[in-house]
């Protein structure tokens, strides 16, 4: 059964009344319950495991089960789900008995935008960190926006917020159409590649669902995509030419917002802008990657067109301290450092292990990779190899793919023989526990080890920093252990000697096949 959405309408949070979340420690649940619970809505929420996050909720004043029951509805108008929950989950079945209002998560998040002007972020990558930094700029010039992200803001330890000012910047997920719910002032496209094919079939119909998510936007508004990014050039010219407001941005000549001189290095990103030939002088930002000055040049070509004052936007990204999940730094052991990254997607692995490699230095760069739904890793298994082969050593998990059946020849046994690597330098590991084995095994002083995937791999980086804690100091757990929660500063150091820079709702605590960690969808 394909839930059935509904879009936009006058609808508000407060119309919502008692609201129930299933699911509620996955990211995107969180974000909208955090939201509510700040507008001073009543929250309760489901879930199968103790996340973090949820000590968060309960200290807004949000109730919290850590158990599926039909009781977990008595007081509650409205039900929340997302696309990870199933039609027939107990919950949602007794929501519909009783006559209770039931929304998809963006039908929830449509209904807390009512009255502002929302700011909507799309692409297939990169919408996270877009979001993020669109956001930071608007905080910066003073707007004080609302916003919702399907990741957290490093240091600021919340992907949500209830602001006073007229702005709402939402990410939005084209993965099961229902960014198509919307209807935004600022639409931003980071980008239109081929993902989420079991949903669309083929990338004729994807490019399609971009397009009308594009022409949702308010005709009073604008669009903004990437002259860089094939797909997004093609929106740009189908949208113009049916009279829409569209605005691009990159290193394109042809590129309204202008991009020149661009230098990533571990040191991060810096860049000059220009606006039809006006200069608008130099953006910096302190995380590596061309692909992060790419999507901070949305955000400055937003404040730009949204007439905010573009010291704001320089202020911004000059201390963006990255999303975590997003080129995440987890800490040193023994002379090697960790970082975690979301990455599945084979553009985005590819861009997060140049960037990696940029950040390694002389040292060798090891990703230990969990592939996310076995449709995908099948149908990209070529490009998914050749972005691993950029790694020095690949550790390679069964593919994460809860409710598929993988046939004969799929899954991650036949993705590591396409790894362009000599045999001794990758490895599939059958087991959640053995990965942190192998790594401890292949690791040394000024290498660094990526953990990266959908979750639940980014559970792994504890793990690994204590294994190769316990290899330096003969089983005395964490003696040569610096773990960090955030991206590192400018010039701090990195092995190798380089200096540092510094793209889910929860299923329950189901294990790891072969193993004992939680996983999550």
């Amino acid at each position: 059964m394909t839930a059935q959405f509904t879009p936009a309408g006058t609808l508000t949070a407060e119309d919502l009344g008692a609201v129930h979340l299933i699911g509620v420690g996955g990211v995107g649940m969180l974000g909208v319950a955090r939201l509510l619970l700040t507008r001073g809505i009543r929250v309760s929420g489901s879930d199968l495991r103790e996340w973090p996050s949820l000590a968060g909720l309960r200290a807004l004043g949000g109730t919290i089960h850590l158990s599926h029951e039909v009781t977990n509805l008595d007081g509650v108008d409205t039900v929340v789900y997302s696309s990870a929950i199933p039609q027939d989950h107990l919950e949602l079945v007794e929501a519909r008995r009783r006559g209770l209002r039931v929304l998809h998560r963006s039908e929830a998040l449509a209904a807390a935008m009512t009255g502002r002007r929302a700011v909507a972020v799309a692409g297939t990558h990169g919408k996270t960190t877009t979001t993020s930094m669109v956001t930071m700029v608007l905080q910066q010039a003073g707007v004080d926006p609302s916003f919702v992200i399907g990741g957290e803001i490093s240091e600021v330890g919340s992907g949500a917020h209830h602001g006073t000012g007229e702005h709402f910047v939402v990410e939005a997920d084209e993965s099961d159409r229902s960014f198509l719910i919307y209807r935004p002032y600022v639409s931003i496209i980071t980008n239109v590649e081929a993902d989420h094919l079991n949903t669309y079939g083929d990338y004729a119909t994807l490019e399609a669902a971009f397009v009308e998510f594009a022409r949702l936007t308010d005709p009073d508004g604008f669009i903004i995509t990437c002259a860089d990014d094939p797909g997004g050039r093609r929106l740009a010219e189908s949208l113009r030419s049916a009279g829409r407001r569209v605005f691009t941005y990159g290193e394109a000549a042809d590129a309204d917002l202008r991009l020149t001189e661009m230098v990533s290095s571990a040191r991060g990103v810096r860049y000059l802008a220009a606006i039809d030939g006006r200069s608008l002088g130099e953006f910096r930002l302190p995380v590596p990657g061309r692909h992060m000055g790419l999507n901070s040049a949305a955000a400055v070509l937003a404040a730009y067109l949204l007439e905010l004052p573009l010291e704001a936007a320089e202020a911004a990204l000059a201390v963006f301290p990255g999303v975590r999940r997003r080129f995440e730094r987890k800490g040193v052991a023994d002379g090697v450092l960790v970082y975690d990254e979301y990455a599945y997607h084979p553009t985005s692995m590819t861009l997060a292990n140049q960037t990696l490699r940029e950040v390694a230095g002389d040292g060798r760069l090891i990703v230990v990779f969990q592939p996310y739904r076995l449709y995908r890793t099948r149908d990209n298994q070529a490009e998914i190899a050749e972005a691993l082969a950029i790694a020095d050593e690949v550790v390679l998990l069964e593919v994460f793919g809860p409710g598929e059946l993988r046939q004969p020849g799929e899954g991650s046994a036949a993705l590591i023989a396409a790894v362009d690597l000599p045999a001794d330098r990758k490895v599939f590991v059958e087991s959640w526990e053995q990965a942190p084995v192998e790594v401890a095994r292949r690791a040394r002083a000024g290498d660094v080890v990526v953990t990266m995937g959908a979750p639940p791999i980014s559970l792994m980086g504890d793990e690994l920093l204590a294994a190769l804690g316990e290899r330096a100091a003969g089983s005395a757990p964490g003696a040569t252990v610096d773990p960090v929660a955030t991206t590192p500063a400018i010039g701090d150091p990195v092995p190798g000697g380089a200096t540092s820079g510094g793209d889910g709702a929860a299923l329950g605590g189901t294990a790891v096949p072969g193993g004992s960690a939680p996983t999550a969808g």
